[in-house]
């Protein structure tokens, strides 16, 4: 039997033999594991566990996944592992967009969906321990923009709230807490933990959904600049705002 201390994973699935699959390999890989059939009962588990990572199936009767997902992000940060038959890369950047951890494509082995969570799980406990070290920090101030560290709110300078994944949030932190140092891609992704099988894409594709959100001219950017064959610099002036300033 798992340890009370274990993960808790919820599987939102409507297929009964892709739960079951789902869920007696994590069981046996010290996992605890519910199990729900719509975003209706998802829900409902949510309100009754502590659940530390969701296993999203996109396709599901009557409902429009990518809008459970969104509406998941909105309401908490728990990490999200995408799992669906669409291949299309549109599907995959537009779940990414929406806030989702990782994605990964049926049909899938059960090997390789461990791993993925095993990692997304590893890069949700390092982006807190990182927010835990940056508990005298309560936000960060820049060309008009304002990112609250604790509630991971990012404010335009319209006033207008700006979504951000957990991956993006870990990257621009990196970013605002040390303006000016040129950050290579070992130090990006050592910040955003991503993985070692499409390290230099997922940084660099990260950096560009990152951009889309904050740069005026994201083609001509002039707040992350890539300095060639070094990584990416932080160029505009970033204002501390400490947790004890009211």
């Amino acid at each position: 039997m798992s340890e009370p201390t274990s993960p808790h994973v919820l599987v939102v699935d409507d297929d009964e033999s892709v739960r079951e699959l789902i869920s007696s390999y994590l069981l046996e890989n010290d996992f605890r594991v519910t199990t729900v059939a719509s975003g209706r009962e998802m829900l409902e588990a949510l309100e009754e566990h502590v659940v530390d990572l969701i296993v999203l199936d996109l396709r599901m009767p009557n409902e429009d996944g990518m809008q459970i997902a969104r509406r998941l992000r909105d309401r908490s940060s728990i990490p999200i592992v995408i799992v669906s038959g669409k291949q299309e890369e549109v599907d995959r950047v537009m779940a990414l967009e929406l806030g989702a951890d990782d994605y990964v494509t049926k049909p899938f082995s059960p090997r390789e969906l461990l791993a993925r969570i095993r990692a997304v799980l590893r890069r949700f406990q390092a982006t807190r321990m990182a927010t835990g070290r940056q508990a005298g920090v309560r936000a960060y101030r820049f060309s008009g923009w304002e990112l609250n560290v604790g509630t991971r709110r990012l404010t335009s300078p319209q006033g207008k709230r700006v979504e951000l994944s957990n991956g993006e949030f870990s990257l621009l932190s990196a970013f605002l807490a040390t303006p000016g140092t040129i950050l290579s891609r070992e130090k990006l992704l050592e910040n955003s933990r991503l993985y070692d099988d499409v390290y230099d894409r997922s940084i660099d594709v990260q950096i560009l959904r990152l951009r889309r959100k904050i740069e005026a001219d994201p083609s001509n950017p002039c707040l992350i600049v890539t300095e060639r064959k070094a990584g990416y610099i932080f160029s505009a002036p970033v204002e501390r705002i400490d947790a004890q300033v009211e």
